[in-house]
């Protein structure tokens, strides 16, 4: 039996406003539903990082923004889309209260991972691994262990895992004190050690390795801790979606290769820390840098080069003697061989003016030479592994990283294929043959600590309010000259 005609239309009225209903639900909810955490930093097209000022995190340097976090952040921004805003904290104590509260999208501060903070933000992958070591000065008594600095200044970071290491250990050793200072970044905490203004701090291994070159006398007394993570701090939040992109992250630059090439960059050449040689240097500066230091200047102008890495380079070379002089027959202060020097038409090599702008014309001439692909620093890195190797050998060296299946643009990668050209098996089936490529490693290596020594020496940084160079313990050679 067919149903009757308003039975139908009923049906009908009840199934379009059943549809209007539903239609009206989605329509609010679209309306209503907030865009997740990362499709505003994607929205905005501006990632917001909060992090310190510091050698290991940000600052400033001769190429402008740099620093192992900021460099992580920037790629991390490139990754997303969006530009990066860096956002410095005044204190180190206000980095995971400002994250907590939202404030910026995240931290990258070089933040140890600790159960206390896990409480108040997420933590990102692990990038990074350090000990928390305890420093002092050389000339007294190395502390054996953690009772034998009770009677010392000890003074720490507010707010930095080192107070949570000391609050610990406090618990089984009543007599332990310490500060905690609220205006010091590690640097200078480090720097105070140096100059016999306290007598211990605690530092990590990262933040002393880059600071011995500047502070030679600092001593490691032995590790507070076992190795700990590092990792970016996230506010906490039901929103996965930045911490999930973070997460994506570095499982792309920990596979291509890109985090341990951003490691390499800021602590390759800081492995071996060499005393002996950064005293001799810091003294160099003093009394043969000034004789030539309008010459290293000039030929920067005309080079296009910074002159403190001119300078670096004149000093592995030659320790600036302008009457250096080689078995091989390389003379002056950037020891140029003689067919070089006939090149670049230079007929007294032993003149230093006539040397350091030689040098530097062909320093640049090489520089011109690598591919254009290769950005700075690697471009730089591999000029002056030719500059002291030939550019042939180089280019051998380049080759059997490609052979074997590394980069051949990228220094971390060309500074494990380089000494290869010692071996047989390698250099046999090169167009230049055999070379001794490992002292072409540390030949680089070194220039760059030198550079970094150059850059730190020379850098009119304002003293502080409670120190300056002249308060200087009697018996410490001032190292810091006024800016030439």
């Amino acid at each position: 039996m067919l149903p009757r005609s308003g039975s139908r239309i009923t049906l009908s009225r009840i199934l379009l406003v059943g549809l209007a209903i539903t239609l009206l639900f989605l329509i609010n909810r679209s309306c209503t539903e907030q865009p997740t955490t990362l499709e505003r930093v994607q929205n905005k097209g501006q990632l917001v990082v909060l992090t310190r000022n510091s050698p290991t995190t940000y600052y400033e340097g001769p190429d402008g923004p740099t620093g192992f976090e900021y460099d992580l952040a920037k790629l991390f921004a490139e990754h997303l889309g969006v530009n990066l805003k860096i956002v410095t904290a005044n204190t180190f104590g206000e980095v995971i209260p400002r994250t907590a509260h939202g404030d910026v999208h995240l931290a990258a501060a070089g933040l140890t991972v600790t159960e206390e903070r896990a409480k108040r933000v997420r933590f990102g992958p692990v990038y990074q691994e350090i000990t928390q070591q305890l420093v002092y000065r050389a000339g007294k008594d190395p502390p054996r262990r953690i009772e034998d600095v009770i009677g010392g200044t000890l003074e720490v970071m507010a707010g930095s895992s080192h107070v949570e290491r000391l609050k610990a250990l406090k618990l089984e050793l009543p007599a332990l004190a310490w500060k905690e200072n609220t205006e010091l970044e590690s640097e200078e905490l480090l720097s105070l050690v140096w100059e016999k203004k306290l007598d211990y701090t605690i530092a990590d291994s990262n933040e002393v390795a880059l600071n011995q070159r500047f502070y030679p006398e600092l001593r490691v007394a032995f590790d507070l801790t076992e190795p700990q993570q590092l990792g970016w701090a996230i506010p906490k939040s039901k929103d996965d979606t930045l911490y999930n992109a973070a997460v994506d992250f570095f499982n792309i630059i920990n596979a291509n290769g890109k985090l341990k090439q951003i490691i390499e960059r800021h602590y390759g050449h800081v492995s071996e820390f060499d005393y002996v040689g950064t005293r001799k240097f810091m003294q160099h500066f003093n009394e043969r840098l000034p004789r030539f230091k309008a010459m290293f200047m000039q030929a920067g102008v005309q080079s296009g080069i910074d002159w403190r890495l001119l300078a670096a380079i004149g000093y592995q070379e030659s320790h600036w003697d302008p009457r250096a002089a080689s078995p091989t027959g390389v003379r002056g202060i950037m020891m140029l061989t003689r067919t070089t020097a006939a090149q670049l038409g230079i007929t007294n090599r032993l003149d230093p003016d006539i040397s350091i702008r030689g040098g530097a014309t062909y320093i640049s001439h090489i520089i011109d030479q690598i591919p254009g692909r290769i950005p700075e620093p690697d471009r730089t890195w591999l000029a002056l592994a030719a500059y002291n190797i030939g550019f042939g050998h180089l280019e051998d060296a380049r080759k059997i990283a490609q052979q074997r299946a590394s980069d051949p643009d990228k220094w971390i990668d060309l500074k494990e294929n380089l000494p290869l050209l010692r071996q047989k098996k390698w250099h046999n089936k090169t167009r230049y043959g055999y070379a001794r490529g490992n002292e072409a490693v540390v030949y680089v290596e070194n220039i760059r600590s030198y550079f970094d020594l150059m850059i730190w020496m020379t850098d009119p940084r304002p003293p502080r309010p409670d120190s300056t160079i002249n308060e200087l313990a009697p018996d410490i050679p001032t190292i810091l000259p006024p800016v030439l």
